[in-house]
């Protein structure tokens, strides 16, 4: 996958970087799981392979026991199906099924029992009944063969559905799922990352705009401190001048007023 379908689409923020990875431990974990039970199912489908092998190989050689003792008790007493058809009343010969649960699959379990005693133990003790017992137990053990192998055929079927979809599941996490995350939370950091070196550069630029704001202030000041100085001396100097010209003036008035004037205190 690329471009858009690489990643999820957020809005990168501290929240979502903290949700993804949050989501990603959940599918890593998912994942670990779901490997682990793909792996205890496909050791119990392996067993069930082995097993069904050596029950089939059990099933074709007690077919052959059974049909060799049919064929005998056929040539000693006959055709007796229909005796034994009416003197059956209730079965004898039961299956019931159970569950197993192999890591969260549950799998039927069918099992072989008899209900009640042998009531043909004794019959036709002249006439092949040694044979007809014979060809009854080795179709009871048939039948017990037969039970056990549908029952691990069936746990066959549901364990090949099963383990394919939990190995379907497992692909999509980590092809999909995980890459995806981990995409998405690196594109979030770097988008912070661009965040903060934008943050850092805007303060900088704030930063150094207040400097040079500064800066030009203190210059302005100074330049109006300066200015405002020279005015003061400038006046300084012109007030020390008119007091010196007024000293001079009146220094100069004063030799004229006394050669002028009369003196009184003055005696010839």
């Amino acid at each position: 996958m690329s471009g858009a379908n690489s990643r999820l689409a957020v809005f990168p923020t501290r929240m979502t970087l903290s949700v993804m990875k949050q989501k990603l431990k959940g599918a890593q974990t998912g994942h670990s799981l779901l490997k682990r039970k793909s792996e205890a199912l496909t050791k119990r489908f392996r067993d069930i392979v082995r097993k069904i092998d050596d029950a089939k190989r059990l099933m074709g050689k007690v077919m052959q026991v059974a049909s060799f003792s049919l064929a005998e008790v056929t040539y000693i007493t006959g055709d007796i199906g229909y005796q034994v058809q009416e003197s059956v009343k209730n079965a004898q010969f039961r299956v019931r099924a159970k569950q197993e649960n192999v890591s969260g699959v549950m799998l039927p379990v069918f099992e072989s029992y008899q209900e009640g005693t042998n009531a043909n133990e004794l019959t036709g003790l002249g006439r092949g009944g040694q044979q007809v017992q014979k060809c009854k137990d080795t179709y009871i053990k048939a039948v017990e063969t037969l039970v056990e192998l549908a029952s691990l055929q069936t746990a066959f079927v549901i364990l090949d559905e099963v383990i394919k979809l939990t190995n379907r599941r497992v692909n999509a996490i980590e092809h999909i799922i995980i890459p995806r995350y981990e995409n998405t939370i690196k594109h979030i950091i770097s988008e912070l990352d661009e965040q903060d070196r934008e943050e850092f550069f805007r303060l900088k630029k704030v930063q150094g705009k207040k400097k040079e704001a500064a800066a030009r202030d203190t210059l302005e000041r100074e330049s109006r401190q300066a200015a405002e100085g020279h005015v003061d001396e400038a006046t300084s100097k012109e007030i020390e001048t008119e007091i010196d010209t007024g000293v001079l003036d009146a220094a100069m008035a004063e030799p004229s007023d006394l050669l002028g004037g009369d003196d009184e205190d003055i005696i010839f």
